[in-house]
């Protein structure tokens, strides 16, 4: 009975294209589809329609309309039901995953401001699809949803964490303002690196960075054994309220550029320069301190202003040294953020305005978790030694 009434339907399907040509592939598509779905809920219920037997797994439950736009025209199809068992065909699966990441994509041009009836013309263009103002809030509003749920996702542990804030403009209260974009970085546990959140406000106060990191703990983020950043004095409050006692390194980058405020003359800058790498690149902490020592000594009476900045500051910038030889390269500066800042950068300058502070955490979340999914299935960025080969490598 099944057999007889699926060659009828292709029987339809036949005539179709015969009397209509290509003007009735909609509904020939649609006549296949309807007649696939359900041998698929016949597979997923181990019986076909009316067929008694033991490997029965649920019953057939009628079935539910759907109208699903194709490059062909809307398709109307009758979607199997079941009950007993979960059951979603997956050609509707596949078909789901193509329309939301086109919604995505005009969610994309929402946010930078192409103009709704461009977006439509640019669907209609490259998918023969109609896609109203009304779709392209309801793209935006799943975009929000699901970074939404990427930057809530729970953490683990993290032995170090690199912070660090870039600015972007955005409209507020009527007027441009400069608004921060607080990120962290963590390489976990595994070695492998993972953005572990991000936050817009409109400063780097020390109120929004220690809401920012305090997210972070309620997370479930631990473990940290070094955190990497700049001198900034908002994120050094939050810093030591929200994680006492965990070491820090100051980026030895950031160090350089304050450095270069305390020399007295542009003659000496590159004398400067080296002297302060030479301490950076030493083979120990032990070393390090010991030319940190000369150059306070060398600089006390021809630059007495960078021999006490070099005194009180610059031994921030060895911490890295309690670590593993084969981790202090990559973690002395926050270099690894600032080529992330870079990527958003190259992808927000189109923009270059935003109307709100959503508009900027959305992009910038959308950009950041493509970023990290790379780095999670990605290489190892660090080997992390037992505890047994850290005290070796460190004594």
């Amino acid at each position: 009975m099944a057999h007889e009434e699926q060659s009828n339907r292709f029987e339809e399907v036949f005539q179709l294209l015969s009397d209509h040509g290509f003007e009735g592939m909609a509904q020939a598509i649609a006549i296949l589809m309807n007649e696939a779905m359900k041998l698929e809920r016949a597979d997923a219920l181990g019986a076909a329609p009316y067929q008694r037997t033991e490997t029965r797994r649920g019953h057939a439950n009628g079935f539910k309309p759907k109208t699903v736009n194709s490059r062909l025209g809307r398709l109307q199809l009758n979607v199997p039901q079941t009950r007993g068992v979960e059951f979603y065909p997956s050609a509707l699966e596949r078909g789901e995953r193509s329309e939301r990441a086109l919604k995505l994509a005009v969610a994309e041009m929402y946010v930078q401001g192409v103009s709704t009836r461009k977006v439509a013309e640019i669907t209609q263009e490259l998918c023969g699809l109609d896609i109203s103002s009304t779709q392209v809030s309801r793209a935006a509003e799943l975009l929000d949803e699901e970074l939404r749920g990427w930057r809530e996702r729970p953490l683990g542990k993290a032995r170090y964490v690199i912070l660090d804030a870039r600015y972007e403009k955005v409209r507020h209260g009527g007027s441009v303002r400069d608004c921060a974009v607080l990120i962290a970085i963590g390489v976990m546990d595994d070695g492998k690196r993972s953005v572990l959140g991000v936050s817009v406000s409109l400063s780097e106060a020390e109120i929004h960075w220690r809401t920012f990191l305090k997210s972070l703990i309620d997370r479930g983020l631990h473990g940290i054994e070094m955190i990497v950043s700049d001198d900034h004095a908002g994120l050094k409050q939050a810093r030591k309220a929200c994680f006492p006692g965990i070491a820090w390194q100051r980026c030895q980058f950031h160090l350089m550029q304050n450095a270069m405020h305390y020399v007295p003359k542009v003659a000496m800058r590159t004398e400067a320069a080296t002297d302060l790498r030479n301490v950076f690149n030493a083979p120990d902490r032990h070393e390090a301190d010991r030319l940190l020592k000369q150059l306070v000594a060398k600089y006390q009476e021809t630059a007495p202003d960078l021999a006490a900045w070099i005194e009180s500051d610059l031994p921030e910038g060895l911490t890295v040294f309690e670590l593993p030889s084969s981790h202090r390269r990559r973690l002395r500066t926050s270099n690894m953020l600032e080529r992330v800042n870079q990527e958003i950068k190259r992808r927000t300058r189109v923009a270059t305005l935003f109307p709100n502070e959503a508009s900027l955490l959305r992009l910038v979340s959308a950009i950041l978790s493509e970023i990290s999914d790379d780095w999670e299935t990605g290489k190892v960025y660090l080997t992390m030694p037992d505890a047994t080969q850290t005290r070796t490598e460190k004594g």
